[in-house]
């Protein structure tokens, strides 16, 4: 069954410093920023999606017992996003210039060249180009 129409996809990440999250997705990423409640969140825009930046917190009558927590051991990882791009390494060029630190250069697999970076509370991000 699809989703009805005008159906939009929300990405939710929570994070330690909701500043310097922001700053991280809004200028090294390149996301645009939409809005900032209260200095608990942040709305942005990328590449087509909504990204929803969010500090931690307790339960709440709509998810009790659900603790909101940033990942505690980046080296394990349970969630990662992955941007298709036409040029990888153009693209790890490009946020590398910006600040982002990189796990690797773009290693090319055969029908794909990749490469992971993270963002400042260690959630994994993927650049990907499919030949």
């Amino acid at each position: 069954m699809a989703f009805p129409s005008g159906v939009e996809l929300t990405h939710i990440l929570v994070v330690g410093d909701l500043d310097r999250s922001h700053a991280f997705y809004r200028d090294v990423v390149g996301a645009e920023s939409v809005r900032e409640y209260g200095g608990t969140s942040a709305v942005l825009r990328l590449a087509g999606t909504w990204l929803l930046l969010v500090t931690g917190g307790g339960p709440t009558p709509d998810k009790p017992g659900v603790f909101f927590a940033p990942p505690s051991d980046p080296a394990r990882v349970s969630h990662a996003m992955t941007f298709r791009v036409e040029d990888c390494r153009g693209a790890y060029a490009t946020l590398r210039s910006r600040g982002a630190e990189f796990l690797t250069a773009p290693v090319d697999r055969g029908g794909e060249v990749r490469c992971f970076f993270r963002d400042p509370d260690g959630h994994l991000l993927e650049l990907s180009e499919v030949r």
